[in-house]
């Protein structure tokens, strides 16, 4: 079945793995053109990292799909460790991302849209895992997502932040 052979999704995960990198380049350069205003504001420089540690999560998901031979289950249990460890440093910038005044105008940019991506990304891996309930469709959704947060993160950092 397709949604459980990784070995047909190939071309998705590498128009992802350059996609995710160039976008990451993107983010990387306007959190340098933009320094000195993101370093002025609470958090802003944690919500930059977190930026960047979502599309290298995508990253990582599209290479790890792009491992020869590996089965659907091992590809999961993969992103499930992987996704620890993300998940443990992107936590931890979330959290000093969102300034502890009027914070709740932050938590859709800053909170919502990277748990947004990464939720999807989740289920799939214990679909696959499983091996009922979606499978890579679940990634897809996942790594869709997780660049359309990262776009809108990025638009924050280039032109939103000088206003």
């Amino acid at each position: 079945m397709t949604a459980y052979d990784v070995s047909e999704w190939s071309d998705l995960f590498v128009a992802s793995a350059g996609a995710t990198a160039a976008l990451a380049g993107l983010v990387f350069v306007a959190a340098s053109i933009n320094i000195e205003r993101i370093l002025e504001f609470e958090g802003v420089p944690d919500f930059a990292m977190v930026t960047l540690l979502m599309l290298l999560g995508a990253l990582m998901v599209s290479l790890l799909g792009l491992i020869p031979g590996q089965s659907i289950e091992a590809f999961g249990w993969e992103l499930i460790g992987g996704g620890i460890v993300w998940g443990s440093l992107a936590g931890t910038r979330l959290y000093a991302s969102v300034p502890r005044a009027g914070a709740d105008r932050y938590l859709f940019s800053r909170v919502a849209l990277p748990l947004a991506g990464t939720l999807p990304l989740v289920l799939g891996a214990i679909s696959m895992i499983a091996g009922s309930g979606g499978g890579l469709y679940w990634i897809v959704a996942g790594i869709i997502t997780t660049v359309f947060a990262a776009v809108v993160n990025a638009w924050i950092l280039l032109v939103e932040i000088l206003r």
